[in-house]
């Protein structure tokens, strides 16, 4: 909204204030505007570059007080992102992430936030989501989205509305933590038949950096499959298993636990980067208006000594008459 009507400040400023052949100004108060208009007149009055500069100003204040709210989130999420890293790095370890796999039933997680004002964190995460659905679909085979965030929604529903199978929004209306998460992984994993996840989110690496990524989680038929050819997830046949689970229903455990624990990184790594966009994108808007604001007080100062010099020229000029 801020950065809304700093635009439209920016447009309404953008045509000259001041006209090259000014007029007298009782004739320019009281003159009809489609007169004017024909004149040419483009003169503006003190007052309303003062009422644009209050405009402006208001804005300015909004974008810098939205800037270190941003901050204070960040700091809030940025160490529980962190720590979230040492739960599904194992499971990459044991399990492995292959995106160039090839299943039949693909699903992709995007991942946005449900507010705006952040940057292009939004744009990039549904771009990445469009490209791998294009490259995962086929005659024999199958891609389904599952949308996080409002914003995703907003954009996805435009062109791919048949191909959402779940919408999930305000996630962050409350603290996220892990038990909130797992719920949510649960319900996925019980409504969206899937061999492959593939979860999109910005991974945040400064307050002005995040690097687009997308990790994939197997379903447990197909972890079994590509164990059995060979490869890195064949090293799974290298461990002892305990007790009277099959080696079926270890599988299936651990591809529930590493989806949920992938997805709570993925949603605590992409809020630490709306947090850090939507900071340097006020940074930017209150820089903006504030070089809007010097650009209206020149404008201001102008048209009033231009004012004070039509009054100076008019009194000097009837003295002269009666003198004359």
């Amino acid at each position: 909204m801020a950065m809304a009507a700093l635009r439209r400040e920016g447009r309404r400023f953008a045509a000259p204030l001041i006209s090259n052949n000014p007029i007298n100004p009782l004739h320019s108060s009281f003159a009809p505007a489609k007169e004017q208009a024909l004149l040419g007149v483009r003169s503006i009055s003190t007052q309303i570059v003062r009422n644009r500069m209050k405009s402006v100003r208001n804005i300015q204040k909004i974008t810098k007080a939205m800037k270190m709210v941003a901050a204070s989130k960040l700091r809030a999420i940025q160490t529980r992102a962190e720590n979230s890293r040492g739960l599904w790095q194992p499971f990459t370890a044991l399990l492995g992430d292959t995106p160039s796999v090839d299943v039949k039933k693909n699903v992709i997680v995007t991942i946005s936030s449900d507010k705006g004002l952040c940057g292009g964190i939004n744009s990039t995460s549904v771009k990445i989501s469009r490209a791998l659905h294009k490259l995962n679909s086929g005659p024999d085979k199958e891609s389904k989205y599952v949308v996080l965030g409002e914003k995703a929604k907003a954009q996805l529903v435009r062109d791919s509305k048949k191909n959402i199978e779940l919408i999930l929004t305000e996630l962050q209306k409350n603290p996220l933590n892990y038990t909130q998460v797992s719920v949510l992984a649960d319900d996925i994993l019980k409504n969206v038949e899937n061999d492959a996840l593939r979860i999109v989110f910005n991974k945040f690496q400064s307050v002005v950096s995040f690097l687009p990524t997308t990790a994939t989680v197997l379903s447990p038929e197909v972890v079994e499959r590509e164990a059995e050819s060979g490869g890195k997830l064949g090293e799974l046949d290298s461990y002892e298993i305990e007790g009277g689970e099959t080696k079926s229903e270890i599988l299936q455990n651990l591809s529930e636990f590493q989806f949920s624990c992938v997805l709570f990184n993925a949603v605590l790594e992409n809020a630490c980067s709306e947090q850090g966009a939507r900071m340097s994108a006020m940074d930017s808007s209150s820089r903006n208006a504030g070089e809007m604001l010097d650009r209206l007080t020149l404008t201001y100062n102008r048209t009033r000594q231009a004012s004070i010099t039509t009054e100076l020229i008019e009194i000097i000029s009837g003295a002269s008459a009666l003198e004359g």
